[in-house]
């Protein structure tokens, strides 16, 4: 049991480390290697927590694809150093608020796990992928549908963003008539 808990705060230390890098880090692709590296510390913990399909999942999906896809755009744009300054206005209020609610969350964590508040787990077990396939696709299926539009989202804005050329949406939408 020592050993485990030893293995899991090591784990969480270096979740935290490589995402505080991947924030600080000025250089984009240094940014999205530490990136990959929360990524796969992350599917370690869902392995010590004894869900191997998410593991998987995070592996594959997260680690794999997407942190390909995102150097791939890093590389082909050109977009290495991270301008100065702050491009969106109220992102430090916006950043502070979610650091809060975070801390709330982690506040609730803390409350269920050392047994101040009681909740009713479900009876059935989603760790199979037969079940969480058929879960995702019946239950969750407009949550899933919307999860794919925001990622798609994310990844148009990244290739706006990283362009040299200030070019807006409405430019390029302007281009296509």
């Amino acid at each position: 049991m020592l050993t485990e808990m030893a293995i899991f705060i090591f784990l969480a230390l270096v979740v935290v480390a490589s995402a505080m890098a991947m924030l600080l880090s000025r250089n984009a692709v240094y940014a999205a290697l530490f990136l990959a590296m929360n990524f796969v510390t992350v599917a370690l913990l869902y392995l010590i927590l004894g869900a191997p399909f998410i593991a998987l999942v995070q592996v594959t999906v997260y680690a794999g694809s997407i942190m390909v896809l995102f150097l791939f755009v890093i590389m082909m744009l050109g977009a290495e150093r991270l301008p100065g300054g702050e491009p969106l206005r109220g992102q430090r209020v916006l950043a502070i608020l979610l650091g809060c609610v975070l801390l709330v969350e982690m506040g609730l964590i803390f409350a269920l796990r050392s047994g101040l508040l009681q909740i009713q787990m479900p009876a059935v077990v989603f760790s199979e992928p037969v079940d969480l396939g058929e879960l995702l696709f019946t239950r969750y299926q407009l949550l899933f549908l919307v999860t794919s539009v925001i990622l798609l989202a994310a990844t148009v804005g990244a290739i706006l963003l990283t362009r040299g050329d200030k070019v807006s949406l409405r430019d390029l939408l302007q281009r296509k008539e």
